[in-house]
């Protein structure tokens, strides 16, 4: 083999294996990324679940508070 056709060799080897580690790499990264979409997803997911738990907490404690606030204005204008 001539010395240009090893050199044409070895570059088209190096090439393709710097091209098939680039692509697994690539993959690599998109499948984390991917598992990283999901675990904030569920994460997301519980942080919704955890506001409506407290805001219907909230609304019940309203409910009660205007309640109170009824009985005690009741109260007052039965005094005077």
């Amino acid at each position: 083999m001539s010395r240009s056709s090893k050199a044409v060799l070895g570059v088209s080897v190096l090439l393709t294996t710097a091209t098939v580690a680039g692509v697994h790499l690539k993959q690599r990264q998109d499948r984390q990324r991917l598992r990283d979409g999901v675990i904030r997803d569920i994460e997301r997911q519980n942080r919704k679940k955890e506001n409506i738990r407290l805001l219907g907490e909230q609304i019940i404690l309203t409910e009660q508070l205007e309640a109170e606030r009824e009985k005690m204005l009741e109260k007052g204008s039965q005094k005077t």
